[in-house]
């Protein structure tokens, strides 16, 4: 269900209560939430994530991401996340696709090869064509 970015950064479709634990269990610190509360009826609210997050001893942030794109403040915030432990960050949306187009975001604000990026995010089964132009943008202020 977890599909590896990086040696630390995970992304997921919508977790469960269960897979909070599972998370834990692999080592995960920091859970992030890219979807906004009530975007379907079958999700468990981000509430009840966070409180088995805390639980198990993990931090929690949501950062919701609708269809409409990403904001600035949105990747500032994301950016900040990464960067805000050492341990593993388990990210998730309702695919997993909107997180990992936030993830290539925030590393490329911080100087990371969209090149990279882009080999990373296709091995776990993601494609960065919609926010490739945005990231090379963010990589070369950065650089």
């Amino acid at each position: 269900m977890f599909r590896q970015l990086t040696d630390r950064v995970l992304a997921s479709p919508q977790i469960t209560l269960a897979e909070v634990a599972e998370a834990a269990a692999a080592g995960v610190g920091l859970i992030v939430n890219n979807r906004p509360e009530a975007e379907s009826d079958d999700q468990t609210p981000g509430a009840e994530i966070e409180a088995a997050a805390r639980a198990a001893g993990m931090d929690y942030v949501a950062i919701p991401v609708t269809h409409a794109g990403f904001s600035e403040s949105q990747v500032k915030a994301m950016a900040a996340a990464l960067t805000s432990t050492d341990k593993k960050v388990l990210a998730y949306c309702r695919s997993g696709t909107r997180s990992t187009l936030l993830w290539a975001l925030a590393e490329a604000s911080r100087g990371q090869s969209p090149h990279a990026l882009t080999a990373a995010a296709a091995q776990a089964g993601y494609d960065l064509t919609p926010v490739r132009a945005l990231m090379d943008m963010l990589a070369a202020k950065e650089g």
